[in-house]
């Protein structure tokens, strides 16, 4: 849907653990960049520490996904909440902004397309503009797996 709608995805992943972005590659068609130093997850990181793991709706996500054939590791920081932004072109800002509550919390994907439709196309000259400021934002996003 987002494909017609002339969105891309991206994801940002904080490690790579063996390979678990490739492995996880299938299953999202765009690109992925990597923020070995968290400078996208912000000052103050969203963290669920070990109280979390009394959480009902943590086990009830964690069973949700072990169902589904989900099978993750032990390895790495796995404390940091994530998220789903959809941003807008130009000087749209977010659109969307889902921080996850608790671990597995899923954004409503009706949202999603909703904030996606919203997103005004740019024209050629304003996206280079675009594409200058970003790279003087966030030089510590790698890219290509």
């Amino acid at each position: 849907m987002l494909d017609q709608l002339g969105v891309p995805l991206y994801a940002v992943v904080k490690e790579h653990i063996r390979t678990e972005v490739e492995d996880f590659q299938p299953y999202f068609k765009g690109e992925i960049f990597l923020d070995e130093k968290k400078k996208f997850y912000g000052p103050q990181r969203r963290k669920m520490m070990f109280m979390g793991f009394i959480r009902l709706g943590v086990w009830y996500n964690f069973f949700r996904a072990w169902n589904g054939g989900f099978s993750g590791n032990l390895e790495g920081e796995g404390f940091i909440l994530g998220g789903v932004f959809v941003v807008g072109s130009g000087k749209q800002g977010i659109l969307l902004e889902h921080r996850e509550k608790e671990f597995g919390d899923k954004v409503n994907l009706l949202s999603v397309l909703e904030a996606a439709k919203m997103i005004k196309p740019q024209t050629s000259a304003s996206q280079v503009l675009e594409l200058q400021a970003c790279s003087h934002h966030a030089p510590a996003l790698k890219s290509h797996f």
